[in-house]
């Protein structure tokens, strides 16, 4: 399955969707929600947000297909919890730091596994919001099957497209990740 961003002959805009998934020009899409706590610090920022602050991050998946599936679903909500669940579990009540931080031995000696380090770049909400993209779009490809507490399973579609993750900052601020 190919990529394409260009003018079709039709003078129609491609965005970079798989050919052929939405050849009718419309789609399925839904959108899954989660709300985080989180704390960060930003090393190369100028003003305040280079101290310890955090935010109630709500956190926006959106996937599409071209059809439903088998019980009239883009796919089950819960799959997209199930595939999220460790990663946003780690994300919340947690604070997370850049791998040059002078601070960050201390904090890790207080806070210990409730420290993140991200290496090479500060975790500014669009930096967050990329690796949550990057980490479900793994998951699709890997094609996993997830299983709830109750014993039920659940998988993602194979040709499920992840369009976009939002990460929301604060009220009037978010950043997006996607296609």
């Amino acid at each position: 399955m190919g990529f394409e961003n260009s003018l079709s002959g039709s003078g129609i805009l491609n965005l970079g969707f798989p050919l052929g998934a939405y050849a009718s020009g419309m789609i399925y899409r839904v959108c899954k929600a989660f709300e985080i706590e989180s704390g960060h610090m930003l090393l190369k920022h100028p003003g305040r947000c280079r101290y310890p602050h955090g935010h109630t991050r709500r956190v926006e998946v959106v996937v599409s297909r071209d059809r439903l599936d088998e019980r009239d679903m883009v796919c089950d909500f819960k799959a997209i919890k199930l595939a999220l669940a460790d990663m946003l579990d780690r994300y919340d009540h947690a604070l997370v730091v850049n791998a040059e931080d002078p601070l960050l031995r201390c904090l890790q000696e207080e806070l210990k596994e409730r420290v993140i380090v991200f290496e090479g770049e500060d975790p500014t909400t669009e930096v967050m919001a990329r690796r949550i993209y990057e980490h479900l779009k793994g998951e699709i490809a890997a094609g996993r099957e997830y299983t709830d507490t109750g014993g039920e399973q659940y998988r993602l579609p194979s040709d499920l497209v992840l369009e976009r993750v939002r990460v929301g900052e604060t009220s009037s601020s978010w950043a997006e990740y996607g296609i």
